[in-house]
């Protein structure tokens, strides 16, 4: 008994904008009936008191610890500025 048909592998050909050939359409359907029934062996595993996983890796953060710092005053930013108004930088408008 086949899992897929060859109009639903067209079909999600045709969704993916691919171009495929009869010949083509019957092998997908037979691959891809192959890897769902194999992917099905899944269900006969044992899972009970196995934690779920969202990777393989243990993975850590690896940015730096978030610590406050003193930080340059507004005119001390201000004072490299090309063009400054108001105590804010000045910059080209870019709306007509």
């Amino acid at each position: 008994m086949s899992r897929i048909s060859k109009e639903e592998v067209v079909h999600v050909a045709h969704l993916a904008r691919l171009a495929i050939s009869e010949d083509e359409a019957d092998m997908f359907t037979k691959q891809l009936d192959d890897i769902i029934t194999y992917a099905e062996q899944l269900n006969e595993l044992d899972t009970e008191g196995v934690e779920p996983t969202t990777h393989v890796l243990d993975l850590k953060n690896v940015l730096r610890k978030d610590e406050p710092k003193n930080w340059i005053s507004k005119d001390e930013a201000l004072k490299n500025a090309p063009k400054q108004q108001d105590g804010q930088f000045k910059v080209p408008s870019v709306l007509e």
